[in-house]
């Protein structure tokens, strides 16, 4: 019995050490963690149009580049985001604006696409409420600020371009209406429509994608660049800030550099019948001093 037991013993550890080594590669792959939302045009989730944004198109393109990772696709907001991206998981997120207060902490990728930046988004029938800070089509987002008779609707540690973030900063808590929702930006919209506030910011794809996704008219809407910001802003993908992160913004950069990015800006141009996307690298490129790439 003794010898018949020793053998199972034996055997059993040989089977498990086949399982091991044959086990596929994904068992033992370290897991990549993309952040994804619903951003249109860039990334959309929800609605006809769902899959046809730019970064939709791209992500299978760098999947397939990185091989050797376990890929996971979370969908997260933006608040979640900002926290796993400085977080020890290995995590990527591709729908990111350069800022400075980010550059310590996230490895960025070259530019991928140059977009209109955001503005201010305003119900038709409230337009008469900002006319005052109107000047040549742009709405002078520090006057509304300071009068403080609007409240203004934004998305939790969303960055809106450096320019509308400093801004921002001088806006008082009673008067900005901060939302860290899952989708932040749909219930601005609904709050908007309900009069609970008089404007709010983002892209004017998005808001447009937003409320025909809630069965609002966007005819109904009124759009306002912000005056003094950059008319385009540059999308990059951003990766934690670790050896391992850089690297993989190696890998992505190689991938930029290979593919025709002007092809997936003229099917998103056609697909959401706007011209809001064209490429700027090197006309809206920041400086990535301190952004781990240099």
């Amino acid at each position: 019995m003794t010898n018949r037991w020793k053998w199972r013993g034996i055997c059993t550890a040989l089977i498990t050490s086949m399982c091991v080594m044959w086990a596929p590669d994904s068992l033992s792959a370290e897991k990549l963690v993309w952040l994804m939302r619903d951003l249109p045009p860039l990334s959309v989730h929800e609605g006809p149009k769902k899959g046809q944004g730019v970064i939709d198109q791209l992500m299978p393109m760098l999947i397939a580049s990185l091989p050797h990772y376990e890929h996971i696709m979370l969908r997260v907001n933006r608040a979640r985001a900002s926290q796993m991206l400085e977080s020890p998981t290995l995590t990527c997120d591709p729908l990111l604006l350069w800022n400075a207060r980010r550059a310590n902490r996230i490895a960025y990728s070259n530019p991928i696409i140059g977009l209109h930046s955001n503005g201010l988004v305003i119900r038709r029938q409230d337009q008469p409420r900002i006319e005052a800070f109107i000047h040549e089509g742009s709405v002078d987002l520090p006057a509304l600020l300071n009068a403080q008779t609007l409240k203004l609707g934004i998305v939790a540690k969303r960055s809106y371009g450096e320019w509308i973030d400093e801004q921002l900063m001088q806006g008082t808590e009673s008067q900005i209406v901060t939302h860290y929702g899952n989708d932040a930006s749909g219930n601005l919209l609904q709050m908007l429509k309900a009069g609970r506030l008089q404007t709010m910011l983002g892209y004017w794809p998005e808001i447009q994608s937003k409320a025909n996704q809630l069965g609002l008219l966007p005819e109904d809407l009124v759009f306002y660049p912000i005056k003094g910001a950059p008319t385009y802003q540059p999308i990059y993908i951003g990766c934690s800030n670790t050896h391992e992160g850089r690297e993989i913004i190696r890998g992505i950069n190689t991938v930029l550099t290979n593919i025709n990015l002007d092809t997936l800006m003229n099917v998103e141009a056609q697909t959401f019948n706007t011209e809001q996307l064209r490429n700027e690298h090197t006309e809206v490129q920041p400086s990535l001093e301190g952004s781990g790439l240099n």
